[in-house]
């Protein structure tokens, strides 16, 4: 194209000289009008031949795909084409048929005042990195400055050098911790946090001179006694290079019995004791104190629990652990505790003592159905009450019932300490009647200053006859707080005053026609059927003990009895349902005998219900 441009540019230029040549003679403005054109036809040759060859620059360049999307211009080496303004004119491209494929190219010429002209320009330089060849293997590697590859650098340096892959890991089996070096012991579960700061602790002094960058566990058997931990490492080795290693650690797990459990197996080391006394003949108090240590889970920190007569000592190998049972006593019971110290050792260098401490914890001498006579000031002061009463319950305060007025009122440790009562009946002086007649009494009348009326009870008139005396016709008048329970031929139980013979310094001084003949204390129902029916049972403690005697037994039962009577009572008791026991159902049970539902009833779990039968084995081992 651009040949056929000159040619056809020189063939008019020839032209032009002839016609020149011809009217050369004559006509001077034809010579005029000839240089006019050959200014123009050489100014026309210059854009036709800028514009050729820009073209085909650009056409290189547009199959090169090198091209500046911010400033529209394309570059290949050291040229660069871009608009200037010193040109007139500048050469337009125009696309069709997509982004991926050039179709048609159409080429115009436009006059701008911005035109296409080429320049040069300095390409950046660029730099490729080289490799080299392993000094070890040969290999060809990117530089380093050990000139070394990963490989051969693993086995020339171990930076696990001075880490131990097996350590020994101490395990109580009694109360399940892990040692902590140098003398506690945690309680860590499996691939727990816990256990891993402890595995890390071990390592932490041959690690000095590494970096730790990740630790986790793998998999082990539970019963292999191994655990095993994935550690990942890194260091600093020759001329700088870091080198990272992954490497396993084994614990090997030993059994070894912590200070306390030792304390706990000799049963004969105690650092303090508390010593829970009451002087009454019935334990009913202590069977209740006995369910809330054990739902609140107190016997744990204990080294051991001996039951002696009236009461029970529990060893502890922290006065902290003692004290904390001594809190629990006052606020559970009506009590007043007493401290001493006994000098076991003392160390002149650091001026330490090793003391022996004793809690000397005393409970009030009254129990449930207790017959007590109060003070004529104590019973001034609660409400213008009866002197006689019944001792309804005992939890953290003394329950009393005027069985005359239904009178209620409870009495503290501190007030009763410093008005002092005793029982007035054990439960073995305790009298079978039988009901002969029984009036309910309404809307009576109550004395100025009376107290609180119980709202469970009712008041009524019974008149009774003893069952030993039924060949006679004595009978007894009296009233009674049972009037809800009792009907016409019901036995009960009750103390009788009027042949009875009390030494009590307020009892003596009462006058006789103020102290009742009979004061029932609780009906009476068939123990052999309530024991086949009863599909419950209660928790006990491990204490020593050389055996139940008979009179426990049956003072154990009067306070199962006394749960099943008195809701109040049991909602602080954890009563478990018990599966190997069915209740014996039949017509002539008594209907009226109080039952425990089965709502109010737990589950007793076992490990054999949590793990099979080969659980509590395997756990065991």
């Amino acid at each position: 194209m651009y040949l056929l441009i000159h040619l056809f540019i020189l063939d008019l230029n020839n032209c032009l000289l002839v016609q020149s040549n011809v009217c050369n003679n004559n006509q001077k403005d034809t010579f005029e009008y000839y240089i006019f054109f050959r200014n123009f036809i050489t100014t026309i040759h210059n854009a036709v031949s800028s514009v050729c060859m820009g073209f085909k620059w650009f056409m290189e360049q547009l199959h090169s795909g090198k091209r500046e999307e911010r400033t529209g211009s394309f570059c290949h080496q050291e040229v660069l084409c871009r608009h200037h303004p010193a040109h007139p004119f500048q050469f337009v491209l125009e696309k069709r048929g997509g982004s991926q494929r050039v179709d048609e190219l159409t080429f115009f010429l436009t006059a701008t005042s911005k035109p296409f002209i080429m320049e040069y320009m300095q390409a950046p330089a660029t730099s490729s990195q080289g490799n080299i060849l392993c000094c070890t293997c040969g290999i060809p590697i990117p530089p380093n400055p050990a000139n070394m590859c990963v490989s051969c650098l693993r086995t020339t340096v171990d930076i696990s050098e001075g880490i131990p892959k097996q350590v020994n890991l101490h395990f109580c089996k009694q109360c399940e911790r892990y040692l902590q070096p140098p003398a506690s012991w945690v309680q860590c579960a499996l691939e727990s946090r816990e256990l891993l700061a402890l595995c890390l602790k071990k390592l932490k002094g041959n690690m000095t001179k590494v970096r730790l960058i990740d630790a986790g566990f793998l998999w082990t058997e539970p019963h292999s006694k191994r655990i095993k931990l994935k550690v990942t490492i890194q260091k600093e080795v020759m001329n700088g290079a870091i080198l990272q290693q992954v490497f396993v650690v084994e614990f090997v797990i030993q059994g070894q019995m912590c200070d306390d459990c030792h304390r706990v197996e000799a049963k004969d080391f105690w650092n303090s004791v508390v010593q829970v006394r009451q002087k009454t003949s019935h334990k009913k108090t202590f069977y209740y104190l006995e369910q809330l240590i054990l739902k609140h889970k107190l016997h744990q920190n204990a080294l051991n629990i001996k039951e002696i007569h009236e009461g029970i000592d529990f060893y502890y190998a922290t006065k902290q652990h003692a004290q904390k049972m001594v809190d629990f006593l006052q606020c559970t019971v009506p009590c007043r505790s007493k401290t001493s110290q006994r000098l076991i050792s003392h160390d002149i260098h650091s001026n330490t003592f090793n003391y022996k401490s004793t809690y000397s914890i005393e409970i009030v001498p009254v129990c449930k159905d207790n017959v007590v006579c109060l003070s004529p000031r104590l019973a001034q002061s609660l409400g213008n009450m009866g002197q006689v009463c019944v001792c309804a319950r005992v939890t953290s305060t003394i329950h009393l019932i005027d069985p005359n007025t239904l009178q209620i009122a409870e009495v503290d440790g501190g007030t009763y300490w410093r008005n002092p009562f005793n029982s007035l009946v054990s439960p073995r002086q305790l009298e079978e009647f039988i009901v002969m007649d029984t009036d309910i009494i309404r809307n009576q009348k109550l004395r100025a200053g009376a107290g609180i009326r119980s709202n469970k009870h009712t008041l009524a008139e019974v008149w009774v006859q003893k069952t030993s005396e039924m060949d006679t016709a004595q009978q007894y008048h009296c009233r009674t707080h049972l009037g809800h329970l009792l009907n016409i031929g019901d036995l009960v139980q009750g103390f009788d005053f009027a042949n009875s013979n009390v030494n009590d310094e307020f009892l003596n001084k009462m006058n006789p026609s103020h102290i009742p003949d009979v004061v029932l204390i609780k009906k009476s129902y068939n123990r052999s059927k309530r024991v086949k029916r009863r599909n419950w049972k209660l928790k006990e403690m491990d204490k020593d003990r050389e055996g139940m005697a008979p009179e426990d037994e049956r003072q154990y039962q009067d306070f199962l009895e006394d749960l099943e009577e008195d809701e109040a009572l049991r909602k602080n008791v954890n009563i478990f349902r018990d599966a190997s026991k069915i209740p014996v159902e039949s017509d002539t049970d008594d209907e009226g005998a109080p039952r425990i539902s089965l709502m109010e009833m737990l589950e007793d779990l076992s490990l054999s219900d949590a793990t099979g039968g080969e659980g509590a084995d395997m756990l065991t081992e």
